[in-house]
């Protein structure tokens, strides 16, 4: 059975204050979070339709507090709690704010490549 720590993510990306170590198991992404500041993906969820991240995600959170705001209601999760949210949401997420994720890999790509294209565009290029 395969496994994954923070430690021994094969992966480990830096976004700004964003920390994100992962792995890919079995059509899904386990990624362990880490916010050093107030973090949300307005911007480059403007080039989704309805401006909302297209993936679910189940996740758990170590430290902090994250916020899903859907166009009728919004959730809010804290230290200790675990979290199913659908597609359809926007995140926003406290700095100091440590979480567990795990996302369906293909789904989560599609969001990832908007963020990419959205980092682009801001560096000009």
């Amino acid at each position: 059975m395969p496994k994954i720590s923070k430690i021994t993510a094969s992966r480990v990306q830096e976004f700004g204050p964003v920390t994100d170590r992962r792995e890919d198991m079995d059509g899904y992404t386990v990624e362990f979070v880490s916010f050093a500041a107030d973090t949300d993906l307005d911007g480059p969820l403007k080039a989704l339709p309805g401006s909302q991240c297209p993936c679910p995600h189940w996740g758990y959170v170590f430290a902090g507090h994250v916020r899903f705001v859907f166009d009728d209601h919004e959730e809010v999760y804290e230290t200790g709690d675990a979290f199913y949210t659908p597609p359809g949401h926007r995140p926003y997420v406290d700095a100091g704010t440590e979480l567990l994720q795990f996302s369906p890999t293909e789904q989560l790509a599609e969001l990832e490549q908007a963020i990419a294209e959205w980092m682009s565009q801001q560096q000009g290029g």
